[in-house]
C-alpha cells in the first residue's frame, strides 16, 4: 500500500468512527434523550440505557484488546459482561458518564488509527489473527448497528427527531 493510499484509508476510518455520512451520528441519537424514557423498551429487547452501555462496554473492550501489551486487557464473558442487567440507568449522571466514556474511548480509537507507527494490517502478537484494521472496522460496524437500534427505539417512543 502506498503512503498516499494508507493516509486515505486512515482518514476514511476516522470518518467512519465519527459517524455520519449514511447513518445518524451517535451524539445526535443520544442527545436530549428524555430521562423518564431511558429505561423503556417500547417492545424491543433492550432499553436505551442497555444499548448505550452495551456500545460503551463493547467499544472499551475492543480498545483494551488493541492495547493489550500495556497489560490492561482481560477477556469479558459474553453476554453477561457486555449488557447491563437493569433496563434503567442507576442515575441521571450514569447516562451522561456513559456517553462521555464512549466518546473518550472512540477518540482513543481515532488516535490509534491516526498513529502512523501503528500498522493497520500487522497481526497482533496476542489474540488469534486480529489486527488494528479489523478491530476498527468491528467498532464502526458494532457502534453503527446499535446506534441504529437506539434511533429505532426513539422513533417507537415518538421522540425522534430530538427536539
Amino acid at each position: 500500500m502506498t503512503t498516499e493510499s494508507e493516509s486515505a484509508l486512515r482518514r476514511e476510518l476516522v470518518a467512519a468512527l465519527k459517524g455520519g455520512n449514511a447513518h445518524a451520528r451517535f451524539e445526535d441519537v443520544v442527545a436530549k434523550f428524555p430521562v423518564h424514557l431511558r429505561g423503556h423498551k417500547a417492545g424491543l429487547p433492550y432499553s436505551a440505557w442497555q444499548l448505550l452501555e452495551h456500545i460503551r462496554l463493547a467499544q472499551n473492550d475492543i480498545l483494551k484488546f488493541c492495547n493489550y501489551p500495556d497489560g490492561n486487557y482481560r477477556e469479558l464473558n459474553f453476554p453477561d459482561d457486555y449488557w447491563p442487567k437493569s433496563a434503567a440507568p442507576p442515575s441521571d449522571d450514569a447516562w451522561e458518564k456513559s456517553i462521555a466514556s464512549m466518546l473518550a474511548d472512540r477518540e482513543a480509537m481515532i488516535q490509534l488509527v491516526s498513529d502512523r507507527k501503528r500498522k493497520l494490517d500487522e497481526v497482533f502478537e496476542w489474540g488469534d489473527g486480529q489486527n488494528l484494521l479489523r478491530e476498527v472496522i468491528l467498532v464502526v460496524d458494532h457502534n453503527s448497528y446499535h446506534t441504529g437500534e437506539l434511533l429505532t427505539l426513539r422513533r417507537l417512543l415518538r421522540i425522534w427527531p430530538a427536539k
